[in-house]
């Protein structure tokens, strides 16, 4: 009979071999931060400097004492800011580790006194240098706005620490320092100045060195994102629109947002035989895919292969807004990811579509009163107008914009009258009783993309604040009916999030559950139209098409949907830049890795 114990055995091995490299990365990245905090107390606090060592410093010649305090205290400050690209396998971040950590152990030996701050140091340092394979990711693009976000939050950071720097010295402080005498001694401290509050001994050098630290790193860090070499946003150009306009051509008609992948603000990357691509935007280290992969369903893998060989090169978090049930089972199927019901597209087809009945009977009563007001509506394609009449379409719709920013990204060409998009189809009502404003006699404004050759997809809805109400009623019942001249079958409206879950909640019967959930859903669409577009979609007799969001982990549905909400512009933090922080066009714009290989492949 053999002895030992099997389980415990392979728990022995495992311990003895480690961590998965895979999860190293993360392991890692934490482990700088809570080093990063150990070097910035020991740097601070001067209790944690043990009584027996303390001779050391006092035997140490000139300002060695403070400006080891500092250094601890820059090394620990710039390991935090690390941490993260240390999570996400940048290669930059591992090289600026590996030089920092040996600095804050030796800082931690001479000033805190300490040989276990030193050792947790150096044991952070073996597994960095170990798995150095792990730590390979390329830059993410990259403007001047991270320029400007690193000095707000630095900043912040440096006047927050060095209040704290000021005040841990009471015994040393001679007098009694209003906070705001503490607040000016940091303001001056990061420029390097002597303020009003002073210390005993050699206290005031320290407290100096770790302010002028803290205003040193502040500085440095902004002027290197300003005026480091820019990895610009990969961006459609016209090679790859031409390829996405001809694979359009033949299988547009599978996905009604097929058309938007045709935004000049996303990227792209396509499969080995070309016959089926992928786009994409990079949002916050999210890589954001919408709808379903463009073209031939038997090439969806390669292009789904690409898309994520390109998210691991990059270290981006993959995932799909919006994707139908064919796009979702394909995407989970060769990637491994989750799919969740995101919501559902209002499709109306042309053919069952009638204005009679009781179910229609307020959107009928409505479009007749709006007609008796002495509104006329016309429905034409982009190619068919003039360019003084486009050009009062562009304007109207830039100046009817509710907000600030351009919304929109997986339902948004965000343009209009382009010459290429030419089959876009335009909808616009008329006042004719009323003498010509600004825009003529224009007064609301419907666009819409190529779905195929026999569809149409919403695009954006504009209307005039002083029309009557229900202009967009008018204009979807003015599409539909002029439909079967324009050789057009069906219709995509706007896309409801979590309709289903509006929808049921409502119902006799729905349980407790269900019921929170849609009253949640309610309260939030005070300031997101969530309830609004259900029950304005719903007014047309639509089916219903579900969509989904794929998405790696469940962990990573906070990230994608705030990374969601900024690329649809419902989160926004633009503000003015300087001239000298702003981001310069690119002359070429720079190519995904894979883009790149191809390239290189058709030059041999």
């Amino acid at each position: 009979m053999s002895g030992g114990v099997p389980g415990r055995s392979s728990r022995v091995r495992r311990i003895v071999r480690g961590p998965r490299p895979e999860v190293v990365p993360a392991l890692i990245g934490r482990a700088a931060a809570l080093v990063g905090v150990l070097d910035i107390a020991a740097g601070v606090f001067p209790r944690f400097r043990h009584s027996r060592m303390h001779a050391l410093v006092e035997v140490l010649p000139g300002s060695f004492g403070p400006f080891v305090a500092a250094l601890s205290l820059s090394a620990g400050v710039l390991l935090l800011l690390l941490a993260h690209g240390l999570k996400r396998r940048k290669r930059r971040a591992w090289r600026a580790a590996v030089a920092l950590l040996p600095a804050g152990a030796t800082a931690q030996f001479a000033y805190r006194h300490s040989i276990v701050g030193m050792l947790i140091a150096v044991a952070l340092l073996v597994p960095l240098l170990r798995h150095r394979d792990q730590f390979a990711a390329l830059p993410d693009p990259r403007s001047r706005w991270r320029a400007l976000a690193n000095f707000v939050l630095m900043s912040a950071g440096s006047l927050a620490l060095g209040l704290i720097i000021v005040s841990v010295h009471p015994h040393r402080t001679i007098g009694d320092p209003s906070l705001a005498a503490r607040l000016t001694h940091v303001v001056y401290g990061l420029f390097g100045f002597e303020g009003p509050v002073n210390y005993q001994g050699s206290t005031s050098w320290t407290v100096a060195f770790s302010l002028g630290a803290l205003g040193w790193i502040t500085a440095v860090t902004t002027i290197y994102l300003a005026f480091r070499p820019e990895h610009p946003a990969a961006r459609l150009t016209e090679e790859d629109e031409v390829r996405l306009r001809a694979l359009l051509e033949k299988h547009g008609g599978r996905d009604s947002l097929g058309h938007f992948a045709l935004r000049r603000d996303k990227a792209v990357v396509f499969s080995p035989s070309g016959k089926a691509a992928v786009t994409y935007r990079v949002v916050s280290g999210v890589m954001l895919a919408s709808g379903d992969p463009i073209g031939d369903v038997e090439a969806w893998p390669g292009a789904i292969e690409r898309f994520m060989d390109e998210a691991k090169a990059h270290s981006w978090t993959p995932a799909v807004m919006g994707c139908s049930e064919t796009g979702g089972e394909v995407w989970t199927r060769e990637t491994g990811l989750d799919a969740l019901e995101l919501g559902d597209e209002a499709v109306v087809d042309v053919a069952d579509f009638s204005l009679a009945g009781r179910a229609m009977r307020n959107v009928r009563q409505m479009v007749k009163r709006i007609e008796r007001a002495g509104y006329e509506t016309r429905v034409r394609r982009i190619h068919d107008l003039g360019e003084a009449e486009l050009e009062r379409i562009r304007q109207a719709a830039e100046d009817w914009r509710g907000t600030d920013t351009e919304r929109g990204f997986s339902m948004a060409l965000g343009r209009i009258g382009d010459p290429a998009d030419g089959d876009c189809l335009i909808a616009t009502a008329h006042k004719q009783d009323e003498e010509p404003g600004e825009y003529g006699d224009l007064k609301a404004i419907l666009h819409f993309v190529p779905w195929g050759k026999d569809g149409v997809s919403l695009d954006l809805m504009r209307r005039d604040r002083s029309a009557d109400p229900g202009m967009n009623e008018l204009l979807i019942v003015a599409a539909l009916q002029a439909a079967p001249k324009l050789g057009i079958t069906r219709i995509s409206l706007n896309f409801a999030m979590f309709r289903s879950a509006l929808a049921r909640g409502e119902k006799i019967g729905a349980g407790p559950v269900l019921r929170a959930w849609r009253s949640l859903l309610v309260f939030l669409s005070r300031w997101f139209q969530i309830e609004s577009l259900y029950k304005f979609n719903a007014k047309f007799r639509p089916r219903w098409e579900p969509r989904f969001v794929v998405y790696r982990a469940s962990a990573d549905l906070p990230r994608i949907g705030f990374a969601a909400m900024q690329a649809e512009g419902f989160v926004n933090f633009a503000l003015p830049l300087p001239r000298f922080l702003r981001r310069r066009r690119a002359t070429a714009e720079r190519p995904c890795a894979h883009a790149m290989a191809e390239r290189d492949v058709r030059a041999a």
